[in-house]
């Protein structure tokens, strides 16, 4: 079974339009799909879905760990609810002002870009992040490409390097149990320290992202595991930003008996 619960489009660091990749969905043959941008919901109500295909309101919700990040995924959310709302508006200040300190810096260490050249590189109503600095980058010719960006420019130890003050976790988990949806674990491969899946366990999550392009065999059967001792439904995604970068593009294919307990939840 083709599904995807992780994707993102321009209204966050994606490039393609709500409509736009909910047709790539359709191409991929998805069946069942969530679009989860950063920090916003606006993509629902800019798109139809295609005939034949299902879709589960979703987000991603960045929150701040330590001196890292970890992403809490929302699925089965009301589009209307003010707390959440409240909440998700507190994240976007919070990267509205982390992109200008991202730029005073790069600009401090000799590099000619301005908070306006990394504007040009969203829409008006995008929820902004690092990778609107690295387009920024990029077509300034500061940096070649996006992964060149991030190693020299935007990650830890970098000139233009900022540590994130979004909400924690457990504040990202309660909101979304507060506003009626599921909160599941995104790409627990790329946290640091997989000790916060046994506290959110113990604290309304939900689910653990078991499937995602980067997880090794191994790496997978170990969430399997987790997932199991923690009675956490398992969820899968591509996390699609931009055909350049994720030539895998979207959909992940899984046995339907493994995605069928977190269908069960949101559907």
């Amino acid at each position: 079974m083709i599904v995807d619960f992780h994707s993102h489009t321009c209204e966050s660091d994606g490039t393609l339009t709500p409509q736009g990749l909910a047709d790539f969905m359709r191409e991929r043959g998805v069946k069942v799909f969530s679009i989860t941008d950063h920090d916003t919901l606006a993509a629902y109500g800019q798109f139809s879905t295609p005939q034949g295909m299902r879709v589960v309101t979703g987000i991603e919700i960045n929150t701040t760990y330590g001196d890292g990040e970890v992403h809490i995924l929302g699925y089965r959310l009301p589009l209307g609810d003010a707390l959440l709302a409240a909440l998700l508006e507190r994240n976007r200040a919070a990267r509205r002002t982390r992109i200008g300190r991202i730029v005073q810096q790069l600009r401090a260490a000799g590099h000619a870009i301005t908070v306006e050249d990394v504007l040009s590189e969203a829409i008006a109503s995008a929820s902004l992040g690092r990778p609107h600095v690295g387009k920024a980058l990029i077509r300034l010719g500061i940096a070649p490409d996006i992964e060149s960006a991030f190693r020299t420019y935007l990650r830890r130890g970098t000139a233009g390097y900022v540590a994130s003050t979004h909400i924690t976790p457990q504040a990202a988990v309660d909101a979304v149990v507060a506003a009626g949806g599921i909160a599941v674990l995104a790409h627990p491969g790329r946290l640091r320290n997989h000790g916060i899946i046994d506290e959110l366990a113990q604290g309304g999550l939900k689910g653990l992202e078991v499937f995602y392009p980067t997880h090794a065999a191994a790496q997978t059967q170990y969430f399997r595991d987790l997932a199991k001792r923690h009675d956490l439904v398992m969820s899968g995604g591509a996390d699609f930003h931009d055909i350049r970068y994720n030539r895998r593009g979207v959909g992940m294919e899984v046995e339907e008996a493994d995605i069928r307990p977190f269908l069960d939840l949101v559907c």
